[in-house]
């Protein structure tokens, strides 16, 4: 097989990669306009991606209204889709990093930095495999559109937006997962848990929907009680004299969240045992720890996809209202109606009520489809891996377009840092995705 991408192509990506971790590309509704919907760090974001696009030959189309945009090469009436997404989640506290989460540093192989795995590594590495079609004179039977969205982590809507306005793809990939591939992912439900608040306690633990939260700060009344509370679950936490305490967890994606530890959770069992009340006790008496929710809502699993998970990520309390922010990766066969009508019993007891955020419906690719079996041949062949195609409790854009698919970019074995602090890929995986990217678009889209 010729290797078609080479250390030119390798040096742009990273050079590449660089640009784009520069631009602190977070929600921010702070600078929210007519043509900056998410903030402008985002559309900082999608502006320098598509400089780059323009500069390595690319079309460029930018949505008006800052929604979305694309970058497209080739010719043809079919439309290969690449999906990916320029907007990150909040890089946390700066000091817990090794170095600067919005300066790109490269060490011992790795690329460091918001964003090098989830999702600006990855769609840089398709964007220069393509390019490196293009150095080597490949001619493409369809166009190639890298279609950039810009509040993944959020609510979708960008994409929504895309939809909408343009043309649907006829086939493609979202390079925003794992290796080998990904051809169904499991629904995914955010919402509330509500009830009423209380006037003895103020708490305010915001964080995405989609982490599980390693820190969960507490300065409030009792202090001592919820510390003697904390220890005798054996909790760990960061005690800072009169600035109150942190607790402390591991922090992972939402969709994997039972390998994690939530710290807003064991801070919540703490303060349940120190101050009564039923919304409080939901957490600390029937919740629990048990990120896949069989406490709450018994076992729910299938053979395809696994079992549910439940992430319990944010949690106020003020005088008003007890509010809980909760994420729910759905097995593909469950009835999506009927667990939540069963989440609602469990609930109210507690005086909790649901209140629907966002759904996603899962995403289905059949197995013995043209482009699953293409990409899955390229994929064992650069590889030598005969790992079979997975089902995923993630959400990635794959599921908004047609005939499309999670393909990479994380090889089996490397460390998954999205969503943490030192997010970094190695430059070694990072290259070979490139040639997976390369191999799979010549096959697909080319004569």
């Amino acid at each position: 097989m010729t290797k078609i991408v080479t250390e030119k192509q390798q040096n742009e990506a990273v050079e590449a990669l660089k640009r784009l971790v520069s631009k602190p590309s977070v929600n921010d509704e702070a600078t929210q306009s007519a043509t900056t919907p998410f903030g402008k760090g985002i559309d900082d974001a999608l502006t320098e991606v598509l400089k780059i696009a323009e500069e390595n030959g690319f079309q460029t189309y930018k949505d008006p209204e800052g929604h979305y945009g694309y970058a497209e090469v080739g010719s043809g009436d079919k439309i290969f889709g690449i999906i990916g997404h320029v907007d990150v989640v909040p890089a946390g506290d700066p000091n817990d990093w090794q170095s600067d989460p919005f300066t790109a540093t490269v060490k011992d192989g790795y690329i460091y930095g918001r964003g090098t795995q989830d999702d600006k590594g990855p769609s840089m590495a398709a964007m220069f495999a393509v390019k490196a079609l293009i150095d080597q004179g490949y001619q493409f039977n369809c166009r190639i559109r890298f279609i950039f969205g810009t509040d993944e982590e959020t609510l979708w809507r960008g994409i929504a937006v895309y939809n909408k306005k343009e043309a649907p793809i006829d086939f493609g990939i979202a390079p925003d997962a794992e290796f080998p591939l990904i051809y169904a992912e499991k629904g995914l439900e955010q919402a509330y848990l509500v009830g009423p608040g209380r006037t003895d306690l103020s708490i305010d633990l915001a964080n995405a929907f989609n982490a599980v939260p390693a820190k969960a700060p507490y300065n409030g009344p009792k202090l001592a009680a919820v510390k003697q509370a904390l220890d005798n679950h054996g909790f760990a936490y960061e005690d800072h004299g009169e600035d109150g305490i942190t607790v402390v967890g591991k922090s992972v994606h939402a969709m994997n969240a039972p390998e994690g530890t939530n710290a807003v959770l064991r801070l919540a069992m703490a303060l349940d045992d120190v101050f009564a009340g039923k919304p409080l006790d939901f957490i600390g008496k029937l919740f629990k720890e048990d990120a896949t929710g069989t406490n709450v809502l018994g076992d729910v699993s299938d053979q395809q996809s696994g079992h549910l998970t439940f992430n319990i990520s944010s949690l106020k309390i003020d005088q008003n209202e007890t509010r809980m922010q909760i994420d729910m990766r759905i097995p593909v066969t469950v009835d999506r109606d009927d667990l939540i009508e069963k989440l609602k019993q469990a609930v109210a007891p507690y005086d909790l009520h649901y209140e629907a955020f966002d759904y996603l419906a899962p995403l289905y690719v059949p197995t013995d489809s043209h482009l699953v079996k293409t990409l899955m041949a390229v994929y064992q062949e650069l590889t030598g891996d005969d790992t079979q195609p997975q089902i995923s409790g993630g959400a990635t854009y794959a599921r908004t377009m047609n005939q499309c698919v999670a393909y990479g970019a994380m090889l089996p074995g490397v460390p998954d840092f999205m969503h943490q602090v030192n997010e970094n890929w190695e430059l070694k995986s990072m290259f070979k995705a490139m040639d997976i990217y390369a191999e799979a678009i010549k096959r697909l889209c080319t004569d």
